[in-house]
């Protein structure tokens, strides 16, 4: 019996397979397994059979780390290998200056020496353009970090706090007209928009608060200052838009606040190396505005002028996700047509709706 319980144990785990550093381990486990009978041999046979698989199993092949170059000041990693990490594959064909990712979750888009970008259709503005050295495309760190992540991988809200109250700012007001082309100054379409926003908010669990309801002046400074006093979770800024006179230009875009250090898409908008009260939410910053954005484009036949940064003064003083929305052009004569017109002024407001409560479930997951 015993010769046979040793050839059996020596059948299921023969030591000469096992590296020589666990053999003498194993020896005291096989010996026990001979002389003992019952559950006891069983459970050594076991250990045994264990010890052999556990020494068969290669180790995981580690992935290779983004390779990280500096340019332009900024910290620029690998592209490719970025995206290897997270799944992405590279769609081909491709036009020779854009490169397309994809995986089971999201499409992205980036053009070679631009700022532009797509996530899952959708235009974003990087802070830096994405770069190609020696036949690699390199993207900038801060731009992962600020642009991408918030969209691709949204923070869960782990002290469950429910998104309450939503401060809408009619952009101008008073003194001050904001835009004049077309019929009627800026600060009364801005005005007509939060009203037609306020009217669908108001069907829904969220509080409502109007920065002005009337044609009245209220300072910049005192415009995020209202919504901290109203305990805001959100804070949108609502104007309309204008170029320079002879430009075709059209199209709706939203702003959040670059990250300190990152160049802002508009001109005398304050210290870029400073780290402002706004900058505490960068991410729910991007993701709210990405969010709005989406369902304007695709709840409307507007162009996509895309998710831009810039530091402006009520963007800048926000003690809460803040975003300015840029709802079309005056200056250009079709689509300040569309401005004035109520059917379109409420489908802008009800895709705006529909931007904060995406946001407000996805935070509140």
């Amino acid at each position: 019996m015993p010769l046979a319980l040793n050839q059996v144990a020596a059948d299921v785990c023969p030591l000469t397979l096992l590296p020589r550093h666990i053999r003498a381990d194993a020896r005291p486990l096989l010996r026990v397994s001979v002389f003992a009978s019952g559950r006891l041999w069983l459970v050594s046979l076991f250990l045994l059979g264990s010890i052999r698989l556990w020494a068969a199993v290669p180790a995981p092949t580690p992935l290779p780390q983004p390779r990280i170059i500096k340019l332009y000041g900024q910290d620029y990693v690998q592209l490719n290998r970025w995206a290897e990490e997270r799944e992405f594959k590279r769609v081909e064909p491709a036009p020779s200056d854009e490169i397309r990712l994809t995986n089971r979750r999201a499409a992205l888009t980036f053009k070679v020496d631009s700022r532009r970008a797509e996530i899952n259709g959708v235009v974003v503005w990087l802070s830096y353009a994405v770069a190609v050295r020696n036949g690699s495309a390199f993207i900038a760190g801060v731009d992962l970090k600020n642009v991408l992540y918030p969209v691709l991988y949204p923070a869960k809200n782990f002290h469950k706090t429910p998104l309450r109250t939503v401060v809408l700012d009619p952009g101008h007001g008073g003194k001050d007209p904001g835009n004049e082309e077309g019929k009627g100054p800026e600060k009364l379409h801005t005005l007509l928009l939060a009203k037609e926003i306020r009217s669908l908010l108001e069907k829904t669990p969220l509080k409502v608060v109007l920065v002005r309801t009337t044609d009245k002046f209220v300072d910049l400074d005192q415009r995020p200052d209202i919504a901290k006093k109203n305990r805001a979770d959100l804070y949108l800024s609502l104007h309309y838009n204008a170029a320079p006179h002879g430009a075709n230009v059209r199209g709706v875009e939203i702003y959040c606040l670059p990250p300190a250090g990152a160049p802002s898409a508009s001109g005398n908008s304050g210290d870029a190396r400073r780290d402002y009260l706004g900058n505490r939410n960068n991410v729910r910053n991007m993701l709210l505005a990405f969010l709005v954005q989406k369902s304007i484009v695709r709840s409307l036949t507007v162009e996509d002028r895309g998710v831009r940064h810039a530091r402006y003064a009520v963007l800048k003083n926000a003690t809460m996700p803040a975003i300015l929305i840029e709802g079309g052009f005056m200056s250009d004569p079709a689509e300040a047509q569309r401005i004035e017109n109520p059917i379109h002024r409420r489908k802008l407001a009800q895709a705006i709706v529909d931007g904060i409560l995406a946001y407000k479930r996805l935070v509140e997951r």
